[in-house]
């Protein structure tokens, strides 16, 4: 069962690679989807930034 799982998993993988490297337009959706993915990643991190000083201020005092 686990064997036809990850054999199942590695060619669904193989498969989207492939079609990802084939077309052009599924080209463009994976990386405005990584683009998308990176920006948000960028305002979690400023805005846990901002809440661990605001904390820190708020411990001092």
């Amino acid at each position: 069962m686990e064997k036809a799982l990850a054999f199942g998993l590695a060619l669904g993988m193989l498969t989207g690679a492939l079609i990802v490297a084939n077309s052009r337009k599924a080209r463009n959706l994976v990386t405005t989807g990584q683009e998308e993915v990176l920006d948000r990643m960028e305002e979690l991190t400023q805005k846990a930034a901002a809440n661990k000083k605001t904390r820190a201020k708020q411990a001092q005092n």
